[in-house]
């Protein structure tokens, strides 16, 4: 089933002709819990990954132990509370002892477990060029490719992030596939393991994050809100959910200069990985899920966290790329 983001309540840069010129198109992905092939688009599925080609590590988590939990235990948590909440009757979830279990095996403190050499990358996303909807802007990968690959540590670096890696490929030149990819034995936390989810992608205009916008046009767009009752923020600008392109979904903290690790050239949005596809309020909820959404009728995993990752307490990853080159190391931050 295709989604389709609602129509805004308003053209806003009808309201501010000054955002008209910032307009962007970015392509919202619409992960939907699934079970794809590595021929397919996806979040959390099977990459198409060349058998002849060493699974990426990081280095920085090389064992031999780390605290956390295992994938095993994360998703055997997940089987329990969905299987537990398709039962549940009142909003009461119903879990067997063995669900129980599982569920309260992987909590907040998670254990020393033995990880063998440097951990191995998760998967994170895989979209084929074929799968971008029509009037998406141009791929953003190299000349000829035409698949983009994410993975990314399972612990936090440094700077607060999974770090992420990225892989542009010609699908037609892999030949023999990998059959299974190497899995970490351990995991910082189960929001870092992205379930497996099919993409239903769609082109949406969106405009910048109130943060980025000019202080005077920032002043007029708040005093709009209060006479108007609607929120540029939430509602106006840059959509929820994962996505491609756009503009940086600022929030928590207000924007900083960002440069290319590599060349400390410009970067660019290349890919957001969200918490949440859609916000309480419901303004970027598409039009499919909306009666399920309202019905709100508890299920596992929820509508609007069909990836089961979460970034920090819920935030965004954002991976920006060099305008000038996307070879470069790419920049992941939390928005």
């Amino acid at each position: 089933m295709s989604r389709t983001t609602p129509p805004r309540p308003v053209d806003i840069a009808a309201v501010f002709p000054e955002l008209a010129p910032l307009a962007r198109t970015a392509v919202r992905l619409h992960p939907r819990p699934g079970t794809p092939t590595a021929h397919d688009s996806s979040i959390g599925g099977p990459l198409l990954w060349p058998e002849d080609e060493p699974w990426p590590r990081c280095a920085e988590h090389a064992g031999p132990w780390h605290v956390g939990f295992s994938p095993r235990e994360v998703r055997a948590r997940r089987s329990a509370l969905s299987a537990g909440w398709a039962r549940a009757r009142d909003w009461r979830l119903s879990l067997t002892p063995q669900e129980r279990e599982a569920v309260d095996r992987v909590g907040h403190t998670g254990r020393r477990i033995a990880q063998d050499g440097p951990v191995p990358l998760l998967g994170a996303l895989q979209l084929f060029a074929r799968d971008l909807p029509p009037g998406a802007p141009g791929w953003p990968g190299p000349r000829g490719t035409d698949v983009l690959q994410v993975l990314w540590c399972p612990f936090m670096h440094g700077d607060g992030v999974p770090e992420a890696h990225l892989r542009w490929r010609v699908a037609a030149e892999v030949g023999r596939p990998l059959p299974r990819a190497p899995e970490p034995d351990v995991i910082e936390a189960g929001g870092h393991l992205p379930s497996p989810c099919v993409l239903h992608p769609e082109k949406v205009t969106e405009y910048p994050a109130p943060h980025e916008l000019p202080r005077p046009l920032v002043q007029r767009v708040h005093a709009w809100e209060e006479s108007s009752g609607l929120s540029y923020q939430l509602a106006l600008s840059v959509a929820c959910g994962w996505k491609l392109g756009g503009w940086g979904p600022w929030s928590f903290c207000d924007p900083w200069p960002m440069e290319c690790p590599d060349c400390g050239g410009p970067v660019r949005p290349l890919l957001t990985a969200a918490s949440s596809e859609w916000d309480g309020e419901g303004d970027w909820c598409p039009v499919e899920d909306s009666a399920a959404e309202a019905a709100h009728r508890p299920v596992h995993p929820p509508l609007h966290e069909p990836t089961e990752i979460s970034m920090g307490r819920g935030y965004n990853l954002q991976v920006h790329v060099c305008v000038t080159s996307v070879d470069h190391t790419p920049l992941s931050v939390m928005q």
